[in-house]
């Protein structure tokens, strides 16, 4: 099935986005092993390098081609479903029951915008992992899993239907696992990989259950036809296979994927796995834990903004939630000494800005702040990937300081970033940040309230941000010379810096108040007026002016502030506040989570296995197995091996069978 296809000049090429990836993850898996043998380790490992960056790089030609035929299309034409693999017009995937669904990907502003961030911001970041990985023994599996990631995104940001969508969406969770327990010889990678896959499922729980619903509600899990008749074509028209879409059916499916949506984007409760993540190696977490994988449930609450914006307290509440965690997010930055820490609980915390714009019914907002976050937070991951690796491996800001004359390009670029992520006026933050504030503010009775911690919670981030660039590149030297020879990165690693900069500087000007490019790009993916109207409850100057002043002020405190702290070092004496002493212990959710599901949670299941599967399951196998083995000795003491024996039996059982008949015979 074709919609729009004969539009899309770039159409045929689709296909080409997510295979090309896939063919190199292929090859690097079974035959990089064989290349570096062949053509010797330094240059193996450079082909290898070249050809898992130039297989993302490709797909964001392509993804480029794409936006720009989207652009030149009315907004009403701006959607295609187009076939997955070459030379095939339509290919079933799943024919059972009530569920059709095809091996074909949905072109729209949104698939194509997420395909755009994810192999341009994936591409750069190869790029760099090719010089931070150089010396790591197991490259080849690096960079296969590397690329198998983006094939998993591009699979969920692309589907056809909301099951295409899960693939990839399980498939990503898979590729964090076996990246964040990449040095799985080290006992703490593998419990960061094994926590972040099993908190994952618990949100994956919610999920598939909404998955269920919209199927018993749609009886379809594509998301559109050409006859109408996708889940969210019926949802836009309020209609089900049962008649008017209900708002207690609505809020059932959003609340459902609204869990989901927590465990994939790290939002309270579900968060906690995220920070741990950054077990693994540096690009890992610029990648999958800050540009990319962490977004998808912002892009998913996006897709699915049809059917949010008709269940309202569900969007309240994703409101409501996005905004704790915001900061309560931040309040943690603001105590942590390990440098990938602080941008961990960064991530959290920016995230909760996505979830609040989307709660606001600014799904655009939202999207509009993965595109900027994409480009500042994967800057900061890398040059802090930068710093760690000048640093010999050393990721304690307390043991840092004085580096920006020893690595001046990466202080350059990070400083890009920080006031970036500040909201530094003009910059790509600014313009998100704000944008989401202002839609919050609007959001019914509690709109000024959800204002004034907002504009708080981006305080904190110009607050902590700050702290984390003077205790790193500030102050004076914390480190002893003569133990580490520090050193700038190569330009393999500070050239994605260097684009990923500029990104930050003016990423942000295609979103402006006085364009909105962005959000008219992505109208024919939103709900339409006669669903929901997101109002900005204070006037965008305003906001802009109130924004300005906060992130300057952070600055300046925080310039102000942490040198003195930066100054101590180990020396620094632990926090006394209650309030820091909560953060530095991560307001003991972690403790609770360890108290409830391991240990608790390790008690209940012993007893289950004593009593029930011990006590009784294996109890009664035991008996089926001995009542089996009592009827064999029975039957094998028949079997005595005589022949004379068995013809005697013959005879018998004749007899008896002649007895039975003749005495049949005389009833009747």
């Amino acid at each position: 099935m074709m919609d729009g296809m004969g539009h899309l000049s770039s159409g045929g090429l689709v296909w080409a986005i997510p295979c090309v990836p896939l063919i190199s993850f292929v090859v690097i898996m079974l035959f990089g092993g064989r290349i570096l043998q062949v053509l010797g380790d330094a240059a193996g490992r450079r082909v290898i390098g070249a050809l898992a960056t130039l297989a993302v790089l490709v797909p964001f030609a392509l993804s480029a081609a794409l936006v720009r035929d989207l652009l030149a299309l009315p907004a009403e034409a701006r959607r295609a479903i187009v076939p997955l693999l070459p030379f095939a017009k339509t290919l079933p995937w799943i024919d059972a029951g009530p569920i059709h669904a095809q091996f074909a990907a949905l072109i729209d502003p949104l698939s194509a915008l997420m395909c755009l961030i994810v192999t341009g911001v994936g591409g750069l970041i190869h790029l760099y992992a090719t010089g931070y990985m150089a010396h790591d023994r197991d490259y080849a599996r690096f960079f296969a899993y590397f690329n198998l990631f983006i094939v998993a995104m591009l699979f969920l940001v692309l589907g056809e239907s909301i099951l295409m969508m899960f693939v990839g969406w399980e498939g990503v969770g898979l590729c964090s696992y076996l990246l964040i327990s990449f040095w799985y010889d080290d006992t703490d990678n593998a419990k960061a990989g094994n926590k972040a896959f099993i908190v994952n499922r618990i949100g994956d729980v919610g999920f598939v259950l909404g998955i269920l619903t919209i199927v018993s509600l749609f009886g379809t899990v594509s998301f559109h036809t050409a006859d109408g008749r996708g889940f969210l074509d019926l949802a836009a028209r309020k209609e089900t296979l049962h008649g008017a879409l209900g708002i207690g059916s609505a809020a059932l499916i959003a609340g459902l994927l609204f869990i989901g949506a927590c465990g994939k984007s790290a939002q309270f409760p579900l968060h906690i796995w995220l920070p741990d993540a950054m077990a693994g190696p540096t690009p890992v977490s610029a990648l999958i834990h800050a540009a990319t994988m962490v977004t998808a449930g912002v892009v998913m609450l996006t897709r699915m903004s049809v059917i949010f914006v008709q269940a309202p307290a569900v969007l309240l509440i994703v409101a409501l939630v996005g905004l704790f965690t915001a900061i309560f997010a931040a309040t943690i930055a603001l105590t942590q000494t390990d440098i990938k820490k602080v941008l961990a609980y960064s991530t959290v915390s920016q995230l909760g800005f996505m979830f609040l714009g989307c709660g606001a019914g600014a799904f655009a907002a939202g999207m509009f702040h993965v595109m900027t976050h994409a480009f500042f937070k994967a800057l900061l991951f890398l040059g802090a990937g930068s710093v760690i690796h000048g640093m010999a491996g050393q990721q304690n800001m307390r043991l840092m300081g004085g580096l920006r004359k020893h690595m001046p390009i990466t202080f350059a670029t990070m400083v890009a970033a920080w006031a970036a992520i500040c909201g530094f006026p003009g910059l790509s933050g600014y313009w998100s940040k704000d944008l989401i504030l202002g839609y919050g503010a609007g959001i019914h009775s509690y709109g000024m309230v959800i204002y004034a911690v907002g504009t708080f919670t981006a305080f904190l981030t110009g607050l902590y941000m700050t702290r984390l660039m003077v205790m790193t590149f500030g102050a004076k030297e914390r480190f002893n010379t003569h133990e580490v020879h520090v050193h700038e990165s190569p330009p393999s690693m500070w050239i994605p810096l260097a684009l990923l900069a500029v990104l930050s500087i003016i990423g942000g000007l295609i979103g402006t108040p006085w364009g909105h490019q962005l959000q008219h790009f992505l109208e024919p993916v939103l709900p339409t007026a006669a669903l929901h109207v997101a109002h900005e409850g204070v006037p965008v100057g305003v906001g802009l002016g109130i924004g300005a002043i906060v992130a300057i002020a952070a600055m300046a405190a925080g310039l102000v502030f942490y040198p003195a702290e930066a100054a101590k070092g180990e020396a620094i004496e632990p926090a006394r506040n209650p309030i820091l002493v909560g953060a530095e212990r991560l307001w003991y959710v972690d403790s609770a989570a360890n108290a409830i599901g391991i240990r608790f949670g390790g008690k209940v299941a012993t007893v289950l296995w004593q009593w029930v599967d011990q006590g009784n399951i294996d109890r009664l196998v035991n008996i089926v197995a001995f009542v089996v083995g009592l009827l064999s000795e029975i039957v094998r003491g028949l079997q005595t091996g005589y022949v004379r024996i068995y013809v005697t039996t013959m005879l018998a059982g004749v007899a008896v069978l002649a007895v039975w008949a003749l005495i049949g015979g005389g009833v009747r």
